[in-house]
């Protein structure tokens, strides 16, 4: 996920006063960015910990969240430098990766809350916005689909999850409490990769024990996350510099969506046994509302300059992505 400050290019000392501005930094300014890494190194291996169902505070458990963690972090970064290098390929202005660290299992399972990079000068073009946008998306759902279809294909024998619940072998296994929710391109790629004759394939509350699974289900939520068509979201960046104003028609569609999948959640609570949303999404739709914003500032000053063809199409490409990596019910039984 990347911030993009918002310069008003028609007063030229308010403008070069702004850059100067946001790329003051001291000499060792990377040093937050490599602490913030490793605090969520160890957040993350914490977590990883806790997916093996293990005590994630006995040091003796440290190893068994190393892959969880390596994986996580391996997306979260793709993700990340896809937006520094398209910036740099640009000539913007950019700070590394500050990594958000969240040793809190309880709140957040995961370990982390991602990461955001900085623009410390203006986007300089629509083509300067558009590629800086979707690099980041695009660079981390491509090692997120790796990372499944890896896991896919390595898929351990039964025995491996009889040695996370012993009591499995005589109870049978649960299909009740924490699970994920399913999505068109896990579903997918499951159905692809997944032999029913040669290999266990664990259901959806289970999945979460296989670091690969695991990892890249989560690598596609928060790439959905991330291209929602709204704000300043990178889904918000890429719908603004392909379509202009028009993007809040887009916008609003979405979080109007957004609610409705929302409200959708409470009916299994009033009896009504038809689950197509999650109440988490209103909780989403009021972060939109009120800090992501649902239009897009007007900080793109060359409009008049189409987005060539290959543009276009990966923008529509990025919609797509978005479209097959959301799930509807990301998490139940939390």
């Amino acid at each position: 996920m990347s911030q993009y400050p918002s310069f008003d290019q028609s007063n030229d000392d308010e403008y070069y006063l702004r850059v100067k501005e946001v790329t003051k930094g001291g000499k060792f300014s990377f040093i937050t960015n490599i602490i913030l890494f490793i605090l969520t190194f160890f957040s993350t291996t914490i977590a990883g910990v806790g997916w093996a169902n293990q005590n994630p505070y006995q040091l003796e458990n440290f190893e068994s969240g190393l892959l969880y963690s390596a994986l996580i972090l391996l997306v979260i970064t793709a993700h990340e430098f896809g937006h520094y290098f398209a910036a740099i390929y640009h000539k913007v202005s950019v700070t590394l990766p500050y990594y958000i660290p969240f040793p809190f299992p309880f709140l957040n399972p995961f370990g982390t809350m991602g990461a955001v990079i900085r623009m410390k000068s203006p986007t300089q073009s629509r083509k300067a916005l558009f590629d800086i946008a979707v690099a980041g998306p695009i660079s981390g759902w491509v090692v997120s689909v790796i990372i499944l279809i890896i896991g896919f294909i390595t898929l351990p024998s039964i025995d491996f999850l009889y040695t996370i619940h012993p009591e499995y072998i005589t109870s049978g296994i649960s299909t009740e409490g924490f699970a994920f929710g399913n999505n068109v391109l896990f579903y997918t790629l499951e159905k692809i990769f997944v032999s029913p004759q040669s290999s266990f394939m664990p259901p959806m509350n289970e999945v979460y024990h296989y670091p690969f699974l695991c990892v890249g289900w989560f690598g596609l939520l928060i790439t959905a996350l991330n291209m929602m068509p709204v704000g300043q979201l990178d889904g918000g960046h890429i719908s603004y510099a392909m379509f202009g104003k028009n993007h809040t028609k887009i916008a609003y569609v979405v979080f109007g969506l957004l609610i409705i999948f929302g409200l959708a959640g409470f009916l299994p609570l009033i009896g009504i046994n038809f689950e197509i949303g999650s109440i988490n999404w209103l909780v989403w739709a009021l972060l939109i509302f009120f800090v992501i914003k649902i239009k897009h500032p007007d900080n793109v000053y060359d409009f008049d300059q189409p987005l060539s063809l290959t543009r276009v199409t990966l923008g529509w490409f990025s919609f797509l992505i978005f479209v097959t990596s959301f799930t509807p019910i990301p998490i139940t039984g939390f």
